[in-house]
């Protein structure tokens, strides 16, 4: 891909330098002004070195520890519990096996195209995918299929697992895979060429339409460094139409304008210049680093990435977690003490040892207002067999299922029966009718969930605290003490009636 046309772009000065000694190499004594010439090379070759110093980590620490801002967030209010039909199953991995398995089965097309491996999660419809275009199936396959494009575009619900091949009556025309002037990446140079881009995303709106989504960076510090988003171009794959936005004014529907690597590497940053350069290769007095991967999170029609905050002394718990919006880059820091994610893989792991399943990276939920891990547990063909969760500050607390619901219930069973209070938990005595009354099994241990005439709380006990608990019906009176937490645990009962 050519560099832009811009001085701030390292890639325009490299390639300037290449073209230029080339061309002195080529050129020889053939033409005149030899010293000139190298001279003019050695002061370009000097520049650059000049220009680079000035964004340098040692002499600018401290503007790269601010080039992203984080605010401080709220867990229960900031991450809404999810039902449990809407928490994502699917990883990348997996989702390129289902997305293979699709595409093996349409015979007419699977001679002809191959699926891209963008696999780009998006928010579509208030549902979690991962959408991919498809791309030519070598050489020969483009050129006879050159004219109509590519046929469409491949999504997959990352919670069900349910995978469509979305056929246009238009094929997409601007690809990766094109080799000449619909190349997306030449089109995109062409159109902008005093853009500085490097990277993108393919996305769908919200009625299906396709399109590339290239963010264009601004530096931040010194001449060269600490890129960041300036504008994001939007291309329709199909017709080819560019549109332009400031980054404050792109589309709710647009989900990702900031590359995670990128802001990974931000996040690295602010916790490591927060004392400046100095003190993160010597004393690293509060230094901080991101742990190892990072995974995306569904809220608010929004995508977030999430990502540990750990220590550089290289301990086993995270100081907190950090959620990044990736359309606006809005950054909150959750200060709540937790296992790092390879912990929990290796706990929900050891769960399940004798199988040999290996665990997918951890996704981050609201689980009965705890910081709850997520994973899925594969075997060796990289087929999920079963489903795990993982309390976030105690990683000793594992519930394996078959299912994401059976897991879930083990899960919300072991809350349950931990009692969890402090001393700033609030207790309350209540007299009431029973409106109804069910009963749960939950690690062989049967709770009952019950809910009181005029109120809309559910309450919970353990059958332990009563043995009238099972002939309790709806419009027995009942007294009972509980506590005032987020699932109102019965602690003791008076008289019934």
């Amino acid at each position: 891909m050519f560099p832009p046309l811009n001085l701030h772009s390292r890639d325009t000065w490299i390639f300037v330098l290449i073209i230029f000694t080339f061309f002195n190499i080529i050129a020889g004594k053939k033409f005149p002004y030899i010293k000139i010439r190298f001279m003019v090379l050695i002061g370009l070759v000097i520049l650059f070195g000049v220009l680079n110093l000035t964004s340098i980590e040692l002499f600018t620490a401290k503007k790269y520890a601010n080039v992203i801002k984080i605010q401080d967030g709220d867990f229960a209010e900031d991450i809404k519990e999810l039902p449990i039909d809407k928490i994502p199953t699917l990883d990348r991995d997996s989702s390129e096996k289902v997305g293979s398995r699709k595409m093996g089965e349409l015979l007419d097309l699977v001679s002809q195209f191959n699926i891209d491996n963008m696999y780009t999660q998006i928010n579509y419809k208030d549902k979690p995918v991962r959408v991919t275009p498809l791309e030519y199936n070598g050489l020969l396959k483009y050129l006879f299929n050159f004219s109509k494009g590519l046929p469409g575009y491949m999504t997959i619900d990352i919670v069900n697992g349910q995978t469509d091949l979305v056929q246009l009556e238009e094929g997409i025309k601007y690809s990766k895979d094109d080799l000449l002037f619909r190349n997306i990446y030449l089109y995109t140079r062409l159109k902008y060429p005093f853009e500085i881009f490097n990277n993108m995303e393919f996305e769908i709106d919200e009625q299906g339409v396709p399109y590339w989504i290239i963010p264009t960076y601004k530096n931040t510090v010194g001449f060269f460094g600490a890129l960041d988003v300036k504008n994001v171009i939007t291309v329709n794959a199909v017709t080819g139409e560019t549109a332009r936005y400031p980054v404050e004014e792109v589309p709710t529907w647009i989900d990702r304008v900031y590359n995670a690597d990128r802001v990974i590497r931000q996040l690295d940053w602010y916790g490591k210049y927060q004392l400046g350069y100095f003190n993160s290769i010597f004393a690293q007095k509060q230094v901080l680093q991101t742990t190892e991967g990072y995974n995306y999170l569904a809220l608010d029609d929004d995508i977030y990435m999430y990502t540990g905050f750990t220590s550089v002394a290289g301990d086993e718990s995270n100081v907190g977690f950090i959620l990044s919006n990736l359309r606006t880059k809005e950054t909150k820091f959750y200060p709540i003490s937790s296992a790092k994610e390879v912990s929990a893989m290796e706990s929900a792991q050891g769960a399940v040892q004798e199988k040999r399943y290996k665990s997918t990276f951890p996704l981050l939920l609201n689980i009965k207002q705890k910081p709850t891990y997520f994973l899925s547990l594969k075997d060796d063909a990289g087929l999920i067999k079963q489903y795990a969760f993982v309390d976030a500050q105690d990683y000793q607390k594992v519930s394996v299922g078959n299912t994401v619901e059976e897991a879930y219930e083990r899960h919300t069973g072991t809350i349950i029966e931990d009692d969890g209070f402090d001393d700033t938990t609030q207790f309350e005595e209540l007299n009431g009718v029973i409106d109804s009354i069910e009963n749960v099994v939950i690690n062989g241990n049967t709770h009952y969930y019950f809910t009181l005439e005029g109120r809309e709380d559910i309450f919970v006990s353990s059958i332990q605290l009563s043995e009238k608990l099972p002939f309790l019906r709806a419009g027995d009176t009942v007294q009972f003490k509980y506590a005032k937490t987020s699932i109102n645990k019965v602690i003791s009962f008076g008289d019934t009636q």
